[in-house]
């Protein structure tokens, strides 16, 4: 295999150039001088036979094929990162701090059984765990803010392993005027009722999912607050089957007869935010989180399976 006659310290002086604006302040960022770093660009562009910047008063400007280079040297400088990272994080053993973001719908059994078997293979290891709502996860990941998440779509550029599907049930309380109108209700019935949604904790791209448009709506952070307010007549709401599971059994709320949509089903996907950075520690929580979903029902029958 033919061995590159540049070096990636040659591409990451002429990346200083570009981000602070010239051979003098790249210098002085890299702690290097100015006669290094204009030495190491000639000799980069000599080994090239391509000029990379052109002058323009006391500025240098990279050149259409000076730009087209640093884009894939960069590439290759964040990928040299990477494996010093990963290097990093396996002489150091498991990481001392998994970052996890779920979102509100997944069963809280779930996610007990997973951080308690989790727990027991590594006491050193903290976790910080965030519950998040619709487009929350995707932000969480994009910013690189956590290291796995659990959430309702898989981000551009992230693959995601499908853990479970969420049936959600349309419920109200039994007196509600709803369920007084003694036949199938359509959109327009719900249009003039309250609904009480969850707010999207992601700030970049809210989300309304499962919102009807209806003007009244009361809109309140968590989905335990979203239970207690339709228990208590005041609206009707879609909840996860395993939320409402006991309350349905003894009467607390009563399923809504829609003509359609009285079940959705909500996809939950699990999502690693730097595969190839994560360490043993992120690795074994993931496969806790599957491991963990594997008893717990599936498919269209979920919800049948659930409420009974």
């Amino acid at each position: 295999m033919k061995m590159p006659r540049t070096t990636l310290e040659q591409w990451r002086v002429v990346q200083a150039i570009v981000e602070h604006g010239g051979y003098a302040q790249a210098a002085e960022a890299l702690h290097r001088s100015q006669s290094s770093v204009s030495y190491m660009v000639a000799r980069l562009q000599e080994q090239l036979g391509i000029e990379l910047f052109s002058t323009e008063g006391r500025k240098a400007r990279l050149t259409e094929n000076g730009a087209a280079l640093l884009a894939r040297a960069c590439e290759l400088l964040g990928d040299a990162y990477r494996i010093e990272q990963l290097a990093h994080s396996l002489q150091q053993g498991w990481e001392a701090e998994v970052r996890l973001a779920v979102d509100a719908a997944l069963p809280a059994t779930v996610l007990i059984s997973a951080l308690r078997e989790f727990a027991a293979l590594a006491p050193q290891t903290r976790v910080q765990l965030r519950e998040v709502v619709l487009s929350g996860a995707d932000e969480a990941l994009l910013t690189r803010q956590v290291d796995v998440a659990v959430g309702t779509r898989i981000p551009t550029g992230h693959f995601g392993v499908r853990l479970l599907d969420i049936p959600f049930i349309a419920v109200a309380h039994p007196d509600h005027r709803l369920h007084r109108l003694g036949r199938d209700l359509t959109a327009e019935d719900l249009s003039r009722e309250m609904q009480v949604v969850l707010r999207d904790s992601g700030r970049a791209n809210p989300r309304d999912d499962g919102w009807l448009g209806a003007t009244m709506r009361w809109t309140v952070s968590n989905m335990e607050t979203v239970q207690l307010l339709v228990a208590g007549g005041l609206g009707f709401a879609w909840l996860p089957a395993h939320m409402v599971a006991g309350p349905l059994r003894e009467g607390r709320l009563q399923r809504l007869p829609l003509r359609e949509g009285r079940i959705r089903h909500v996809t939950l996907f699990l999502i690693l935010s730097q595969p190839d950075l994560a360490g043993p520690a992120t690795r074994r929580l993931a496969d806790e989180l599957i491991k963990a979903t594997s008893g717990f029902p599936r498919g269209a029958d979920a919800a049948g399976a659930i409420i009974g």
